[in-house]
């Protein structure tokens, strides 16, 4: 399946049994959920997945049952975290065998590369498979910016061809697009500033938040490509407490605790996180609750037809 790299890709949670093991009803709910709601793509096993406590054959087990459950409705990407440019070549082949339609990819973790130790690390896993590839560009959390300079020397391979801009500098939007032009499709991955990033020409979002609420996500998403940016900006207003919710540590915790409360998942995570107690857990449940008694009646998105060229056009 040919990704088009446009529109609202959920970063799913794993969802777990409250013994910790995985609970693939759960999931495959949320995930049909989502595809219900009109996003445009899957992505499995990101930060928001879990993906460092998540072993191989859960990888695995994921990734085949969402591609088995989807039958093609929208792609199934799989992210990859590794510390060594072996292992992510491992699993990039192993995802295209398991049926994945594409990957998200981090620099190499636990040790921070040079520039021309990330290129290298890119173009080897990029090369080794024929599956499209999403830059994860997430220099605060993990510490490796993939510069314009770096963009520039991996724009010869053809399997990357997205980025999940992440930098939280909305500029950047604008650097990429003036010095690429379309080459690379711009994804937004914070939930605080994606309506800002697609309304400087990003293609999308690599959203966070959907996961609890993917009606209000995709709304925003469509209103602001259709140019009905004043209905989207009071989406926008009511959604930010809870898009905050994202760029915090504890970003697993406080969505699954908001998924569970709009009914849509549930909050077990894996050691060493742990469940949230006290006055976080209320403080939370505060933002969120008061989200849900207030949450805001949608026009008809669904309805909206987007002709992507000319609606990047008209916004830029």
């Amino acid at each position: 399946m040919k990704i088009q790299w446009k529109g609202v890709f959920p970063a799913v949670t794993t969802k777990f049994t409250a013994q910790g093991d995985l609970d693939m009803d759960a999931s495959q709910k949320n995930i049909a959920l989502q595809v219900e709601a009109g996003v445009n793509g899957i992505v499995l096993g990101g930060t928001l997945g879990e993906a460092s406590v998540l072993t191989e054959s859960e990888r695995e087990a994921l990734v085949k049952t969402t591609v088995s459950s989807l039958n093609g409705k929208v792609p199934v990407l799989i992210n990859i975290a590794e510390g060594s440019t072996r292992e992510a070549v491992k699993q990039a082949t192993l995802a295209a065998e398991w049926g994945a339609q594409g990957l998200m990819l981090l620099p190499p973790m636990r040790y921070k590369t040079d520039h021309r130790e990330t290129v290298e690390y890119y173009k080897a896993v990029s090369s080794a498979t024929d599956l499209p590839l999403m830059v994860y560009n997430n220099p605060v959390d993990y510490k490796t910016e993939i510069t314009l300079q770096m963009f520039e020397e991996l724009a010869e391979c053809p399997t990357i061809q997205a980025v999940k801009e992440s930098t939280r500098d909305v500029t950047n939007v604008t650097r990429m697009i003036n010095k690429f032009g379309d080459r690379y499709s711009i994804l937004c991955g914070v939930d605080t500033i994606a309506m800002e990033e697609m309304l400087l020409g990003a293609n999308g979002w690599v959203a966070g938040l959907v996961c609890a609420f993917p009606h209000e996500t995709v709304a925003i998403y469509k209103l602001v490509k259709a140019g009905r940016i004043a209905e989207a900006t009071a989406i926008y207003r009511w959604f930010m407490p809870l898009l905050e919710l994202d760029i915090h540590p504890k970003l697993v915790q406080y969505i699954k605790l908001t998924e569970a409360c709009a009914g849509v998942g549930t909050e077990h995570v894996r050691a060493p996180r742990l469940t949230l107690v006290g006055e976080e857990r209320e403080r939370i449940l505060n933002i969120v609750n008061t989200a849900l008694a207030n949450r805001p009646v949608l026009p008809d998105y669904k309805s909206i037809q987007l002709n992507h060229a000319e609606v990047k056009d008209a916004i830029l």
